[in-house]
């Protein structure tokens, strides 16, 4: 067999990100807290970086990308003293009444499980039906609903504990835990759990009403199909709006009463990324907020490692190693340089573009605003304003928003108008309608056009979606 030996040549495009690009983009995702930790880190670890001075609150950076007065010296200057000061001012910087971190639960609250089982001992219950009791408390959910069989449960029982606990057994303890507080715990369905608490009233027309709702004709009162449930129960239209209303006032959820917030949720902050001032004039000021010292060289490795003279293997491997942490440090405040100038545009063509929310915080006035639009005004890349964009906040006079709120595409290519005025005017007509007789997409979408919004019936159903409406079916009322 013959074999042909040829040389060939051809062209190919590749894009590759070298490391440094990979760290950039990964700071740039950081919100504040991150960074600062991260700058913390660094600094621990390099010997090369010297923290020069400690900044408290925002950094105010210049179009040219150097640093100047913080945010908190400008505005000392504007007010004179801190009792002329407003108090978001001092909440931007981290002052002396800062408060954003929008706790979810106090640390002194209890879990569902502590707070059922600190119950158990006035059941009267011997030891071992209060262990049965504490393994049942331990298969309910979140909600407080039970999430396993009671046979699996003394299998349970009987494998750990070594006690053969027969059903009869089980259910005794079990109709305990279902006495507990508060009322509906260890339900089996949303059915039940609505019966164990309208078992705990008293005994009246309303409750007998709603008793016999629940337990007979449940899937009518789901559908809302409130014209059969007064037909069947033989009521007049009075006493089944009580009854109705009487069953909205339940909880379906009682176990979300005892849980307790993780610890990482409860230590979750919402800390703003950026603060947006605008003047009686409209002119808008945007200042990062971060607590970054300023950082530089260490005077120790600024040294000149290119001493001529002759230089042994120890002096090589110390002028290698000041010069590798040199050079790092160096690209890390580069780095940082860079991030906080990053950031800055992109929170400088938000506001530019939506100039009128922050001037009056109105959503409706939020204009239609894509990655593009941004990237065309700062040239920066997508996925950088993506990143420089992703799970950032923004503190204004009037409260914190996310940066993702500013971004809503067009409902049509064609149109000047944004999501955000078309959700604000669909929820005041949903919320103006008549309630017995609600309106369909369709007819939201005819409303709409009325008004000048021409949104496809798909379209509204995506925006009702959005808002937490249900279908016009689920929003009748009696």
């Amino acid at each position: 067999m013959k074999k042909d030996l040829s040389l060939t040549q051809e062209a190919r495009l590749q894009q590759r990100l070298n490391p440094q690009q990979v760290i950039f983009g990964r700071y740039l995702e950081m919100n504040a807290p991150e960074i600062e930790d991260e700058v913390r880190r660094v600094v621990d670890e390099n010997p090369a970086i010297e923290v020069v001075s400690e900044r408290n609150g925002a950094e105010n950076i210049s179009e040219e990308g150097e640093f100047n007065e913080t945010a908190e010296q400008l505005q000392m200057a504007d007010y004179g003293n801190d009792d002329d000061m407003p108090s978001y001012h001092f909440d931007a910087a981290g002052g002396r009444e800062a408060d954003f971190s929008r706790d979810y639960a106090d640390s002194s609250q209890q879990s569902m499980i502590e707070a059922l089982a600190a119950q158990l001992p006035d059941l009267g219950l011997d030891e071992l039906r209060q262990k049965i009791a504490v393994y049942i408390i331990g298969n309910l959910d979140d909600n407080g609903y039970m999430t396993r069989s009671l046979s699996d449960i003394a299998d349970d029982i009987a494998i750990s504990e070594g006690y053969d606990v027969g059903i009869d057994e089980m259910k005794y303890v079990f109709s305990k835990v279902r006495s507990l507080d508060p009322a509906g715990i260890a339900a089996v369905d949303l059915r039940d759990c609505l019966m164990l608490q309208i078992d705990r009233f008293k005994k009246t027309l309303t409750t007998k009403i709603a008793r016999e709702i629940i337990s007979d004709w449940f899937d009518l009162f789901s559908k809302k199909h409130y014209e059969q449930l007064r037909s069947h129960l033989g009521v007049d239209d009075d006493e089944l709006s009580k009854a109705l209303a009487f069953i909205k006032s339940l909880n379906p959820k009682p176990g979300a009463l005892l849980e307790e917030v993780s610890a990482d949720d409860r230590l979750r902050h919402i800390v703003p990324d950026f603060a947006v001032e605008v003047d009686a004039d409209g002119h808008a000021t945007v200042n990062l907020l971060n607590n970054i010292p300023e950082l530089a060289i260490e005077q120790s490795f600024m040294v000149d490692d290119n001493v001529p003279g002759p230089k042994s293997r120890r002096d090589i491997d110390a002028a290698a190693f000041i010069k590798r942490r040199r050079d790092d440090a160096s690209a890390f405040i580069e780095m940082l340089e860079l991030r906080a100038t990053t950031l800055l545009a992109v929170m400088r063509s938000i506001v530019k573009i939506q100039s009128r929310f922050f001037a009056t915080n109105d959503r409706s006035t939020i204009r239609p605003m894509i990655i593009k639009d941004i990237a065309a005004m700062t040239g920066l890349n997508i996925s950088v304003i993506s990143r420089a964009a992703s799970g950032k906040y923004v503190l204004t006079p009037h409260g914190i928003y996310p940066l993702k709120m500013f971004f809503n595409e067009r409902p049509k290519d064609d149109a000047d108008t944004s999501s955000h005025e078309i959700l604000d005017v669909l929820a005041k007509i949903i919320a103006a309608e008549d309630k017995k007789r609600p309106l369909s997409d369709e007819a939201l979408s005819a409303m709409l056009a009325e008004r000048g919004y021409d949104i496809a019936r798909r379209t509204v159903t995506k925006y009702r979606e959005r808002l937490g409406i249900p279908v016009a079916r689920l929003r009748k009322q009696f």
